[in-house]
């Protein structure tokens, strides 16, 4: 099982693969202003968020069948910024191959594997 997991709406992604993934990408800036709604459905702790590291990247992956990259690590580096008028932070969108390399519930996969 993970140590760390992104789960949202029956999908879930392994963060700690994730990590190690995205090392292989560079990272870019992005404006999360457009994603402050979705704060609204993530669980926020207020304290956790005042202490995160913004200049670690966002990740995010591309699901299949969609044109917006949904972000699955960062969403308390998302709050802090939005808070305190940060409009931009960086991110790495992993490819579509390494998005299924660490999703382990969701589309194809029908549970979460126990290894």
């Amino acid at each position: 099982m993970a140590d760390e997991m992104f789960i949202l709406l029956g999908w879930a992604w392994d963060i700690d693969t994730a990590t190690r993934l995205a090392a292989r990408y560079p990272a870019r800036h992005i404006d999360i202003r457009p994603l402050a709604w979705a704060r609204a459905v993530i669980a926020i702790d207020p304290a956790h968020a005042a202490t995160a590291d913004l200049t670690r990247p966002l990740l995010a992956v591309r699901l299949p069948h969609a044109t917006t990259p949904l972000v699955i690590d960062g969403w308390h580096r998302i709050h802090r910024a939005l808070t305190t008028g940060v409009h931009e932070l960086p991110a790495v969108v992993l490819g579509r191959a390494d998005e299924r390399a660490c999703r382990i519930l969701g589309g194809s996969v029908r549970t979460v594997s126990e290894t």
